[in-house]
């Protein structure tokens, strides 16, 4: 490791609404921070081309041109954006311990705090059709896209207690939805299952998989393949869902942070602390529940009021920061 390391305040990872939300804050409150905007710069929402739901957008809003609007505003009040992705830590376990926090593989860096917002991917199923038309009716994300199809014919893969919520939430709005089980039985629980056989317009296709989704600019179709018969059917749709779950983005953290079963970063009550003192973790890096650009950005907020109040609980005395003082 290097003798000459560069000493901040606060480093934010991730560049997502829970990320330039803490950003905000952190900057506001002196903290100078720093963001390390990792490999997607804006975060999922940059691949969404309308946000409908966020407030404050009457209209809706492009999504990489919202995630630029976020960014601009924490430049604002003197965030330090930079491009680059952590590739490795070393968290201090003690209190005011200083975090390593490694940049591309190469330089490191010392932070009094560190905020996570280093999201979670969804997974997708790695077709060629599938990945070319994200963006142009391929999602993984009904609550957020799925008003565009309303009154329109959709397909949602997937057989656990996300797609099964998705996919009665689609019904709803849409016209009919085909759901894609790969197995012979669903993985929901069954109260949800009894939600998903008693809407009439929702079809179930047990042992069925996406053979090849039909479209060059946007969906127009679907091509499913049985995968007990190998028989193979399309449908006519304008909208795919995936629902097949998502991978949070804690993989460089694991052995230093309390995680669930599926890597979805622990923090403590309706805080946003994890059990490492200074260190952070906002946004769907520990929400796999909600999801949405709104819920994260307001953990990004509370994350940098958090790491305020830690870094004030650190100073000596005459430097603290007043309660008045924070707030504004």
């Amino acid at each position: 490791m290097a003798e000459h390391l560069e000493r901040i305040k606060c480093l934010i990872i991730g560049s997502g609404p829970a990320g330039y939300t803490a950003a905000i804050y952190a900057a506001r409150a002196d903290l100078n921070p720093v963001v390390y905007t990792g490999m997607e710069p804006g975060g999922q929402l940059t691949t969404t081309t309308e946000v409908e739901n966020f407030p404050g957008y009457p209209q809706g809003i492009d999504g990489p041109k919202m995630m630029t609007e976020l960014q601009e505003q924490a430049e604002r009040f003197g965030t330090d954006v930079r491009i680059g992705m952590a590739t490795k830590v070393e968290l201090a376990k003690q209190e005011g311990g200083l975090h390593k926090v490694q940049i591309d593989n190469k330089k490191w860096i010392e932070a009094a705090s560190v905020i996570i917002s280093t999201g979670a991917s969804a997974k997708y199923l790695g077709i060629e059709s599938e990945q070319r038309l994200r963006g142009g009716g391929v999602s993984a994300c009904a609550v957020c896209d799925g008003f565009f199809y309303k009154g329109q014919d959709v397909a949602i893969v997937g057989g656990g207690d996300t797609a099964a919520e998705e996919a009665t939430y689609l019904a709803k709005i849409c016209n009919h939805v085909t759901m894609l089980v790969r197995r012979g039985e669903m993985r929901a629980s069954k109260a949800m299952q009894n939600r998903v056989f008693n809407t009439k317009n929702l079809t179930v296709k047990f042992y069925t998989e996406v053979d090849e989704v039909i479209g060059e600019q946007v969906v127009e179709g679907l091509r499913m393949i049985n995968n007990q018969t190998n028989e193979t059917e399309e449908i006519k749709i304008t909208g795919l869902f995936i629902a097949i779950g998502h991978k949070p983005n804690t993989d460089i953290f694991k052995g230093f942070l309390d995680m669930d079963n599926t890597g979805y970063i622990i923090t403590q009550g309706k805080t946003t602390k994890t059990n490492i003192p200074g260190v952070f973790a906002s946004g769907d890096v520990q929400d796999k529940e909600y999801r949405q650009a709104v819920t994260a950005a307001g953990t990004g907020c509370m994350a940098a009021l958090d790491a305020e109040r830690y870094l004030a609980s650190l100073a000596p005395e005459e430097d603290k920061v007043t309660e008045d003082e924070f707030v504004n």
